[in-house]
């Protein structure tokens, strides 16, 4: 190249290099307005709670600069900056989550459902189909608990892995171009104390899965310094054994400066090309990094910080260490930086008041429809003084909220009830249609709501002939899962002993030999990754069957299933899904913690999965069948003791599918219903063929799903007929059993067709003892069964059925 040409050339990078550096300098001066004036809205009481990522903005500028189309971040709730960055976050959007605006289009993270700083791109079309996801950039959806981004993370890198290895994927390129996304998570130094971030740390550095971890480090978690937190005050430290060298596999670990605008972009740049090319993970440790408005808006840091620490942070705050970068290299004037900082204020100060009307111009439409129609009820009302008092006080509300309209127009009509008029009769339809459009937006997708919801699945049986072979209940988990490996690429299980034993029971016996490591894995014992990982891994198109082994350590994942999965398509408004399947084993086996079924625990904190219960292996066949081809995550808790069990071999495997929310009436009497699932069927109908040559004629049903519950109404048609009812199941008193009663009671109105009172018939308050002898008085038996049911007919007929 000529001399001239070579001097041009570098004249036109250098302004390229400025323009960059003073257009990185504005996206962190917005950044930090928007900070300052979030806190003072919320002082105002325009918001309700505030917490910012002023002090973090340099090395978000930076990893977004290493951020390409593709990949995924799971990350922290003061990763604002990144997001501006990346261009999938304005201004007037952040401030419209400030105020929780629950319109969509206006806050598209979550729909106003999450507090401020919770981060989501949309994933999805309007009707739930997915989007392509390697030409836009990616934000899983956030969630609030320390430490929670990072199972997830590793699940997002490890489909990567995935994607690059498996050739049979290789045709999905909406998800993954061979696997060359990288995964960016970001956390604060004090929540790297918790245990979900040393596993999946250790989890990634066993599976070399393209991961970055930037972990921001201001020195504070929330009061508490670094020495309370991390052995060595440094997480990097501690870290180092995880250090990869030319012997062994491990991380990449690098250290670097929050204020150093250089050293970020290259630490950044650096971790990205590692992670992309070599599928290693990397940890990035941001240290002296600063939080000039203290935690959030619940309190001042100059309550536990000192004076020094306080001077130190004003002299080493970023951005003002970045524009003595920039004057330093004489990039920009001291006036030119003042300029981009007034510009930057103004920018942010509009935006924000533009979101400011915009929510508040629909709460304020609202209001003055509800005035007028309200008013216009007070004119023939005896009620008027009332009302008009309603009206006056509702007007003057400075700042009205959405509950504040609907709270004054229930009051109303609570003062209208003994009028007839056509003013009432439009005010009570005004109201009715707010509720169902309050419903979308504070309710609406808690379950998919896409074409592909399990709801909608066509129902088909299991077929069987004279010459089907029996066999024991694994082998038929064992062919359906063969036939879904064989026919579907995007299918894959893991899990502790998953693999080349094909776990503890056999269903996956065999199949990781024919099929490979990719697809029927093994995992260290590590239930919250497993999650984190099926969580991750469904985040981007592929279909994973997480494994846990026995139901009682799902408690080592119940976080995960219930804060990130479980809420995932409401707390996005359908804007991501994760379509997870869990599967387990329970009820019954030996002891404290191999026979437990902690099911209250599991409807209370799984709200937003499935919960699915078989009795026996195929309709476990049935249910994977019906889940694989939705889009709803979901938990199935397989029969521990009915693995041996025979059962006869379906004829149409892998076609057949079972209802979700459809009992099936497993014994047709008229004198009680007798619900129960599970394990618990057997028992049942065992008490029910005894009770029988008693002349007690009992109608038995599984409801087979606990999520849904009995969509069709199949238990109130059996009352309706036997007039009484008992719920059995294995859990502790007030659990299941009281779930399905307050399900069937409400929702079916029982109590209209009851002449006897409604029973409940559990396990006893305790864990299960161990033994036969402790399985037999813990939970409940053939004996406790025919009991219960033989003592309620004496209480209807007590010649017939005389007191033993």
């Amino acid at each position: 190249m000529a001399t001239a040409e070579k001097s041009v050339k570098k004249t036109q990078d250098s302004t390229a290099d400025r323009e960059a550096v003073l257009n990185d300098f504005r996206i962190a001066l917005i950044s930090r307005h928007a900070s300052l004036m979030g806190r003072k809205e919320v002082f105002m009481g325009k918001a309700k709670f505030g917490i910012f990522g002023d002090g973090k903005e340099l090395a978000q500028i930076a990893m977004a600069r290493a951020f390409q189309k593709g990949d995924f971040r799971a990350g922290y709730y003061r990763d604002q900056t990144f997001m501006f960055a990346l261009g999938e976050l304005t201004v007037q959007q952040y401030f419209a989550q400030l105020y929780a605006h629950t319109n969509v289009d206006a806050e598209p993270a979550s729909a106003g459902r999450l507090m401020n700083g919770h981060f989501a791109t949309r994933s999805l079309n309007d009707d739930g189909s997915w989007k392509s996801l390697t030409d836009r950039y990616n934000s899983a959806a956030d969630i609030s608990p320390t430490a929670a981004q990072m199972p997830k993370l590793l699940g997002l890198a490890f489909a990567s892995k995935l994607y690059r290895e498996n050739k049979g994927l290789k045709g999905f390129k909406d998800f993954s171009i061979n696997g060359n996304e990288v995964a960016w998570g970001t956390i604060g130094n004090a929540s790297t104390s918790e245990g979900m971030f040393f596993e999946s740390i250790n989890a990634a550095g066993v599976l070399q899965v393209p991961m970055v971890t930037a972990i921001w480090d201001d020195g504070y978690g929330i009061s508490v310094p670094q020495e309370y937190h991390t052995t060595k005050g440094s997480i990097s430290e501690v870290l180092e054994g995880f250090q990869r060298n030319d012997e062994q596999k491990g991380f990449e670990i690098i250290r670097v400066k929050g204020w150093d605008y250089e050293a970020l972009f290259n630490a950044f740049q650096k971790a990205g090309n590692i992670a992309r090319s070599e599928h290693a993970p990397v940890l990035i440790h941001v240290q002296e990094m600063t939080q000039p408005q203290g935690h959030s808006t619940s309190g001042s840091h100059e309550r536990y910080k000192s004076k020094e620490r306080l001077d130190w942070e004003k002299e080493w705050d970023c951005i003002k260490q970045f524009r003595e970068y920039i004057l330093s290299r004489e990039l920009a004037s001291a006036d030119e930086l003042d300029k981009i900082d007034a510009e930057a204020k103004a920018q942010v100060k509009k935006e924000k008041e533009a979101a400011w009307n915009d929510f508040l111009g629909e709460i304020k439409d609202e209001l003055k429809e509800a005035v007028s129609l309200i008013r216009d009820a007070a004119q023939t009302s005896n009620r008027k003084v009332v009302l008009e008092q309603l009206v006056q006080d509702l007007s003057k509300t400075i700042n009205p909220i959405r509950k504040d309209v609907i709270s004054t127009v229930r009051k109303a009509l609570l003062n209208l009830r003994f009028d007839q008029s056509e003013a009432k009769n439009k005010l009570q339809t005004w109201y009715q249609q707010q509720q169902e459009k309050n419903f979308d937006r504070y309710s609406s997708h808690l379950y998919s709501q896409s074409e592909w919801s399990a709801l909608k699945v066509t129902e088909r049986l299991p077929e069987f002939s004279e010459d089907s072979s029996i066999v024991d209940g694994r082998e038929v988990l064992q062919a359906f899962f063969d036939y879904k490996l064989e026919n579907d690429p995007r299918f894959f299980a893991f899990g502790e002993d998953v693999g080349k034993i094909g776990d503890v029971n056999q269903a996956f016996a065999g199949l990781q030999a024919k099929y490979g490591d990719l697809r029927v894995s093994d995992t260290g014992i590590r239930e919250c990754t497993i999650v984190g990982q099926g969580i991750g891994a469904a985040l981007r198109g592929l279909r994973p069957v997480a494994e846990i082994q026995y139901l009682d350590y799902l408690l080592y994942g119940i976080q995960m299933l219930s804060d990130d999965l479980a809420s995932l398509q409401y707390r996005t408004k359908g804007g991501q899904k994760a379509p997870l399947i869990v599967r387990t084993r329970g009820h019954r086996l030996e002891g404290v913690w191999h026979a437990g079924s902690p099911m209250g625990m599991i409807l209370s904190a799984l709200r937003g999965m499935l919960i699915c219960v078989p009795r026996d292996m195929t309709q476990a066949a049935g249910m994977y069948n019906t889940l694989l081809q939705s889009d709803d995550p979901a938990l199935v808790i397989e029969c521990l003791n009915g693995y041996r069990l025979k059962e006869k071999m379906p004829e149409n495997m892998g076609e057949y599918t079972v209802p979700m929310g459809k009992p099936e009436v497993l014994r047709s009497g008229k004198d009680i219903t007798l619900v129960t699932y599970g394990s618990m069927c057997r028992i049942v109908l065992e008490a029910a063929e005894e009770l029988s040559e008693m002349d007690i004629d009992v109608e038995v049903i599984d409801v087979q799903t606990l999520i849904p519950f009995d969509r069709f109404g199949v238990i109130g048609e059996s009352v309706k007929k036997t007039n009484r009812v008992i719920f059995a199941d294995e859990d502790v008193p007030g659990g299941a059993s009281a779930y399905m009663l307050q399900q069937a009671i409400e929702e079916q109105q029982l109590f209209k067709f009851l002449d006897s009172e409604p029973q409940t018939l559990s396990a006893k308050a305790h864990r299960p003892a161990y033994s036969s002898d402790g399985d037999y008085f813990s939970k409940p038996s053939t004996e406790d069964v025919i009991e219960k049911v033989y003592l309620l007919m004496h209480e209807v007929n007590p010649k017939k059925f005389p007191k033993f």
